[in-house]
């Protein structure tokens, strides 16, 4: 199913871009802006948001410890715990994402703007590492990032490369793509590559049909994006992987974020843990 970018409502992106993730967060709680949230709180790390009932939530936690690549675990909440202290002040996970997915038995019943009509006392909620994390280091290391530029969601595809199944959690390889300069091709790899909490280094460079992907103008979540005679499509691994996996497991329930409208944390995207090791 196709995901297409909500843009802008009540609030100028201009004006967000100079919000700091806190400012960005009330922003979008008070309803005033349900877009995507790629290029916004530079600096800030931003997760992708897989909300299951409690009875699910230990076999979707060996599913992302088994594929961290697309699944890097950041943090996880306690059954029907609202609040996320670990990710940032004041943060109401019922209401902080821009854009929310309602699935039952793995199909879309809904998209709310916010949660608080659907909250039950047994719902757990993981954060994962998300590629607009490394979007910022690839824009400040003079990279082109084209879907920053052009205010859409970046290109997501299921691939033919599968995960590694933990209980009923299983299924392809989700990628997000972006068209990379030749001759910046290698540095993306490397910039990218220091940040293994947002999926790191690229998976795949080259041929979309060597991962399985049959054409780069019909992404399965996104907006496509032409690549030029002088580009390279880059395939990173992404988080919308869950989703797949979701579609597999069939859970009763499940929510998620709207791909590309992420939940932006305080936590500092270079170094989230607080650990000052710099890359791995």
């Amino acid at each position: 199913m196709q995901q297409h970018a909500q843009q802008p409502s009540m609030t100028a992106q201009s004006a967000l871009s100079a919000l700091t993730a806190a400012q960005l967060r009330a922003e979008i709680r008070a309803g005033r802006y349900r877009g995507h949230t790629a290029g916004l709180a530079a600096g800030r790390l931003q997760v992708n948001l897989v909300i299951l009932p409690e009875r699910y939530a230990d076999d979707f936690a060996a599913f992302v410890a088994a594929n961290p690549k697309p699944c890097p675990l950041i943090a996880r909440t306690a059954p029907g715990q609202t609040d996320w202290p670990a990710l940032g002040a004041e943060i109401d996970i019922r209401s902080d994402v821009p854009g929310y997915n309602l699935y039952e038995a793995s199909q879309l019943t809904a998209s709310p703007a916010r949660l608080d009509g659907v909250w039950r006392d047994d719902l757990v909620s993981f954060a994962l590492g998300c590629s607009f994390t490394f979007e910022h280091a690839l824009v400040r290391a003079g990279i082109p990032v084209r879907n920053i530029e052009r205010d859409i969601t970046v290109p997501m595809f299921r691939t033919g490369i599968e995960t590694q199944p933990a209980g009923p959690f299983g299924g392809p390889m989700v990628v997000s793509m972006r068209p990379i300069p030749k001759p910046l091709v290698d540095r993306a790899v490397e910039v990218s590559g220091r940040f293994p909490w947002a999926h790191g280094a690229p998976v795949h460079v080259g041929d979309p049909a060597e991962i399985g992907i049959r054409s780069l103008a019909a992404p399965d979540w996104g907006d496509a994006l032409a690549v030029g005679p002088d580009e390279v499509p880059v395939f990173w691994a992404c988080g919308v992987t869950p989703q797949a996996a979701l579609d597999r497991a069939r859970p009763d329930l499940c929510i998620t974020h709207r791909p590309g409208h992420m939940l932006v944390t305080d936590l500092d995207q270079d170094d989230p843990f607080g650990t000052q090791t710099g890359a791995a």
